[in-house]
């Protein structure tokens, strides 16, 4: 089975609450499952936080609004995904962030796509799309092995990084962008209150639309 882990916590440092925030009537949260919504293939979709009390309004907001919430370790995010994956039985595993409001779906679909036909453990398309918008795919396999071998700091805080400190231990993918598409230094993320008021001003403009993410770079150019 396909999953899609969506990793959420209320304790950012720069932002603290963001992912409740809200941008143009609902919750920065929102937006990022939003997207989803127009993903063709079926996928379980999951919300994961940690089990500090403080993320017991993302819980909440989920419960409210029929979303799946797992609940796992709050520093360890590499045990948090290993366990909601082994917990839903997931064969293999889309990573997205809470504060990432402009996941591309379309690159998304084709992420997938790549990573299937070609058998890869571990397919990203990051250092080409705005940071923010692209995504990264694995397999439980992988995963497992990044668990049970990730023994530094920073393979246990970011689910990824076993599998780029490691390349040589697994078949990696990346897929190539449109150039219409290509802008890695724009932030379509949310992690500041600039990139917050960005955010906003962005989902103002496209008027209760999803923006595309050629319209997107365009806005941002001519606003530059």
């Amino acid at each position: 089975m396909l999953g899609i882990i969506i990793q959420a916590r209320m304790g950012s440092t720069r932002l603290p609450g963001k992912v409740l925030r809200d941008i143009s009537g609902k919750p920065l949260l929102a937006h990022v499952l939003g997207r989803l919504q127009m993903l063709k293939r079926p996928a379980k979709i999951v919300v994961a936080t940690s089990a500090a009390s403080e993320n017991d309004i993302i819980e909440d907001w989920c419960l409210e609004h029929g979303v799946s919430c797992f609940r796992g370790d709050e520093a360890d995010v590499l045990d948090r995904y290993f366990e909601c994956a082994r917990s839903l039985g997931m064969s293999d595993i889309v990573r997205l962030t809470a504060d990432n409001p402009f996941t591309d779906i379309d690159e998304l679909e084709k992420l997938i796509d790549f990573h299937e036909k070609h058998g890869f453990d571990y397919t990203h398309a990051f250092g080409q799309l705005p940071i923010g918008v692209g995504a990264e795919i694995f397999t439980f396999e992988a995963l497992t092995r990044s668990h049970r071998e990730g023994k530094l700091p920073h393979h246990r805080e970011h689910v990824n990084e076993y599998f780029t400190d490691r390349p040589e231990l697994f078949k990696i993918g990346r897929l190539e962008v449109p150039q219409a598409k290509v802008a890695p230094d724009l932030r379509l993320t949310v992690d500041t209150e600039e990139d917050w008021r960005r955010a906003c001003a962005l989902a103002a403009l496209a008027g209760g639309t999803w923006l595309g993410t050629e319209e997107a770079i365009r806005l941002c150019s001519s606003s530059a």
